[in-house]
């Protein structure tokens, strides 16, 4: 199973994605957590235009895949604008699209990526303006069942 956190900067990708992380490994789960940030650290690509974003999604969806193949649940948080590369992983593995997105004022909206695209389909809705973190990771396990 593949958890795919999308959306843009400061909308509470990595919050929701480490308190899920949590959870499931507190049901005896295997998880790893694949973060936008910290793959660019491993992988060295510095490039945010369009080419390097679709790189390091690329780089995380081939990992996501390869780890689900191994029995080891994913949680994935990228911003990950296209919705086409989204879509196309989706068809390919077992995903849960989650779009993460507040009307809250952040510290990263400098960092918000022109164009992204949010779901259009088959996705959980999560809206972290006034949700709490265990009301959000209840509707994102609900989805599963």
């Amino acid at each position: 199973m593949i958890y795919w956190f999308t959306g843009q900067p400061g909308s509470g990708k990595s919050t929701l994605s480490n308190a899920l992380k949590a959870t499931l490994q507190a049901q005896g789960r295997k998880v790893v957590h694949l973060d936008g940030e910290e793959l660019r650290e491993i992988t060295g690509n510095r490039d945010f235009s369009e080419t390097g974003r679709v790189l390091n999604v690329t780089i995380a969806q081939r990992l996501a895949k390869k780890l689900d193949a191994d029995g080891i649940v994913v949680v994935a948080s990228f911003v990950s604008p296209h919705r086409w590369l989204r879509e196309e992983f989706k068809k390919k593995c077992d995903v849960i699209e989650i779009f993460v997105h507040t009307t809250r004022p952040t510290d990263r909206e400098a960092y918000f990526v022109k164009g992204y695209e949010p779901p259009s389909s088959s996705f959980v809705d999560i809206d972290t303006t006034s949700a709490s973190v265990e009301e959000c990771i209840q509707r994102i396990l609900a989805a599963r069942r």
